[in-house]
């Protein structure tokens, strides 16, 4: 599937997060005078989280054609020993007798449970949750220190079309179901450790339930309001020398002059590339999701990524390990995400005089406008060959 290819360098950062290059690896060990066995420096080193090469447990799988004769009654296997039948479990090398038939049936024993377990409700919800409320701490900060950023003069009283209802339709559809799947999110991922104490595990249950049916089905409209937007404001966001102006001028947030923009300045094409990669990426994992073991793609972005890169990320994957990244990486950019979009409505609400009104009924004052987006201005007055409409 030529999109798993696509989302590879967005990946890169939830697999370092859960197999990072960087692991200490531990000390070779001689095991000749254990006849290959485990040594007591494997154990420690397993017990340290260090990267440990356990080939000579996964690969010491017994070989029946070379076990010694038994008269008694054989298993499916033959001679092999039972520690060579429960080595050929742990490690996923044997084929189990089952009449549930499915992509990860095949699998008895898969042991990054805990670890996923351990990411996900320790580093993902403390510096997930740590750096949302940090987001509002610092934006209520500025409010504070820098006010709201007004219209020089004041309204003009003349209003200009800024957007169109199509274009106000697509931002609501994508903005109102990021919402709704931002919060409800925010509650499957978090509410057992900060809504059970409070509501109780009954009341929770129901509202878990509840968050995952309107996540699941919400989703569709999310990933509609982001083609819809896609395409409708691709070309405006499209990056040029001016964009660079305004970046070095802060874009007037912090001083009183505005650079020169068209319908988008640098910020906005900020904001709009970050929803679209982000969006992007947190719908592939999002339809992973959905659709558990039908849609793996970290095992073929690994591959591709090591035959790029010449890294050696793990490109046999058990389907469960597959679910384990996808629920990862979903969390980790559905935060970041939110650090955007928690910026853009502090901007395009109180932060700024005048903003709301472009995706609120469309028209915007034509002195915010000339100080905002004035080279746009021009070219709609050009288009027009007269001045703004009231």
């Amino acid at each position: 599937m030529n999109f798993k290819l696509l989302g590879a360098a967005v990946f890169a950062l939830a697999t370092l997060l859960i197999n990072p290059v960087w692991a200490e690896e531990a000390p070779a060990v001689d095991r000749a005078t254990t006849g290959g066995a485990q040594t007591l420096e494997d154990i420690m080193a397993r017990q340290k989280q260090l990267e440990l090469d356990e080939s000579f447990r996964s690969e010491n799988l017994g070989n029946p054609a070379n076990a010694a004769p038994i008269t008694d009654q054989l298993g499916t296997r033959g001679g092999v020993s039972d520690s060579d039948n429960w080595r050929a479990i742990r490690y996923n090398e044997t084929e189990p007798s089952t009449q549930v038939r499915g992509p990860a049936t095949g699998v008895l024993i898969q042991d990054g449970g805990m670890p996923w377990y351990k990411l996900r409700e320790g580093p993902v919800i403390t510096y997930g949750g740590g750096a949302i409320l940090g987001i509002i701490a610092l934006l209520v900060l500025f409010y504070f220190v820098r006010g709201r950023i007004m219209i020089d003069g004041g309204p003009a009283g003349t209003t200009i079309e800024r957007f169109k209802a199509i274009e106000r339709f697509g931002h609501w559809l994508l903005a109102g179901s990021f919402i709704a799947l931002g919060l409800t999110g925010l509650i499957t991922l978090m509410g057992r450790s900060f809504l059970i104490p409070v509501m109780g595990p009954e009341a929770f249950a129901t509202l878990a339930a509840g968050s995952k049916w309107i996540h699941n089905n919400i989703a569709w409209a999310f990933m509609l309001g982001l083609v819809m937007t896609f395409v409708m404001w691709v070309a405006h966001n499209i990056p040029n020398k001016l964009d660079w102006q305004w970046i070095k001028a802060g874009g007037g947030i912090f001083t009183k002059g505005h650079p020169s923009a068209k319908k988008f300045n640098a910020g906005q094409k900020i904001i709009f590339w970050t929803v679209m990669v982000l969006g992007f990426s947190v719908s592939l994992s999002g339809l992973s999701l959905l659709f558990p073991y039908e849609i793996p793609m970290f095992a073929d972005t690994f591959a591709f990524m090591n035959s790029i890169l010449g890294t050696d990320f793990p490109t046999v994957l058990a389907p469960h390990e597959e679910m384990q990244y996808a629920n990862i990486w979903h969390s980790i950019v559905a935060f970041v995400m939110m650090l955007a979009i928690i910026a853009h409505i502090y901007i395009g609400s109180v932060g700024m005089e005048g903003a709301f009104d472009a995706m609120g009924n469309g028209q915007v004052d034509i002195e915010w406008a000339r100080q905002h987006h004035d080279l746009w201005v021009e070219e709609v007055q050009a288009k027009q060959g007269k001045g703004g409409s009231s």
